[in-house]
């Protein structure tokens, strides 16, 4: 119970740390937000667990697959935001992320590379 209570602790922490990073620099809150600190984590989990090496490995490749049809919504958002306020560029982003994910899926699963 001590080790899943540290792991959302230490989870949530990285959370609150690169939001307290954002609100003082957007540049530096972006840079941390986008390294892939809690893919790391989550490896790091999986391994302390002794999950099998293949698991590992296939999160981290279907973690880089998954990150591909997420950044139409970098673009779409702060244009959005800016244009209309947060809400309304949330529920346009929402649905945009969606459907690239989906067509995204479509596309590569003609490659061999199955996400559904």
């Amino acid at each position: 119970m001590a080790w899943l209570i540290s792991k959302y602790l230490i989870t949530a922490g990285m959370v609150v740390l690169i939001s307290e990073i954002a609100k003082r620099s957007d540049k530096l809150g972006a840079l941390v937000a986008a390294l892939p600190l809690i893919t790391v984590l989550t490896l790091l989990w999986l391994y302390f667990e002794k999950q099998p090496a293949d698991k590992i490995a296939n999160h981290a490749w279907y973690t880089f697959w998954y990150v591909i049809p997420t950044l139409p919504m970098f673009l779409v958002f702060p244009y959005m935001m800016q244009r209309y306020g947060f809400w309304p560029a949330m529920l346009v982003s929402i649905p945009i992320t969606m459907g690239s994910f989906l067509l995204f899926a479509l596309i590569v699963k003609r490659f061999g590379i199955h996400l559904i």
